[in-house]
C-alpha cells in the first residue's frame, strides 16, 4: 500500500501544476476571493476528477475511447469556455467604464461557496480530455495493480489527497498578494482570466478539427462540387 501511495502522489504533484483553465481560476479565486472559497471552488474540481475517473473505471475502453474523441463534446466545452471568458470580459469592461464604488467593489469580492464548487466542476467536466486522461492512467497503472480494487481505490485516492495538497500551497501562495490589491487591479486580473478561459476555449474549438474531420469535410465538398 505504501509502494502505491509513493507512485501516486508526484502524479497529483503534475497534475496541480498541468496548464489549464482551472489552474488560473483557482489563483485568480484564491487571489480575489481569499483561502475560503478558493477550496470550495478545488473541491468541485475535484469532484469532477472523482466523476471522470468513475466513468472511465466501470466502462468499456472502447465507449470511453469513442467518447473522448467525440468533436462534438470539445466543441460543446469549448463554446462554454468562450461564452463565459466573453462575458465576464465584458462585464468587467462595463464594471471599469463606471466609478468602482464600494458596492461594486464588494459584488466582485462576494463569496457564494455553492456557485464556486459549481463553477469548479463545471470548468473541470466540459474538458473532455481529462477523461482521456484518467482513462490512459487506468490503461498504465491498474495491470501494475493487478487491477486490484482496493489498490486501485488507494492510488487514486492519493492523487487527489496529492493533488489537493499541492493545490492548497498554491493557494496560499496565491494569497499572499491579496492584500496588495486595489480595485483596479482585481478588475485586471479578472479581464485577464477572461481572456485565459477564452483562449482555451478556442483551444478545445480547435481539438475538434481533427485530421479525419477535415478530410470528411474536404471529400464532402469535392462531391458537392462533382
Amino acid at each position: 500500500m505504501i509502494d502505491d501511495i509513493l507512485a501516486a502522489l508526484p502524479l497529483g504533484f503534475l497534475l496541480s501544476f498541468m496548464p489549464g483553465a482551472v489552474f488560473f481560476v483557482l489563483l485568480e479565486t484564491s487571489v480575489v476571493k481569499g483561502f475560503r472559497a478558493a477550496i470550495t471552488f478545488d473541491l468541485g474540481v475535484i469532484l469532477a476528477d472523482i466523476v471522470f475517473i468513475c466513468l472511465a473505471y466501470f466502462s468499456s475502453y472502447r465507449l470511453i475511447q469513442s467518447i473522448k474523441d467525440e468533436p462534438a463534446l470539445f466543441i460543446f466545452g469549448g463554446l462554454i469556455l468562450v461564452i463565459y471568458g466573453l462575458v465576464s470580459f465584458i462585464k468587467q469592461k462595463r464594471i471599469a467604464k463606471d466609478e468602482l464604488s464600494e458596492s461594486k467593489t464588494n459584488e466582485i469580492l462576494k463569496k457564494d461557496y455553492f456557485t464556486l464548487a459549481l463553477k469548479g466542476f463545471i470548468l473541470n467536466i466540459i474538458n473532455v480530455g481529462v477523461l482521456g486522461f484518467w482513462l490512459a492512467i487506468i490503461i498504465t497503472v491498474g495491470p501494475q495493480l493487478d487491477m486490484n480494487q482496493s489498490r486501485i481505490l488507494t492510488f487514486f485516492i492519493s492523487v487527489l489527497a496529492g493533488y489537493l495538497c499541492t493545490d492548497i500551497f498554491k493557494i496560499v501562495l496565491a494569497k499572499q498578494l491579496r492584500n496588495k490589491l486595489t480595485s483596479g487591479n482585481i478588475l485586471k486580473i479578472k479581464k485577464v482570466i477572461s481572456i485565459i478561459l477564452i483562449i482555451f476555449g478556442i483551444v478545445l474549438l480547435a481539438q475538434a478539427w481533427s485530421p479525419s474531420e477535415r478530410k470528411f469535410v474536404m471529400e464532402q465538398l469535392e462531391s458537392d462540387n462533382n
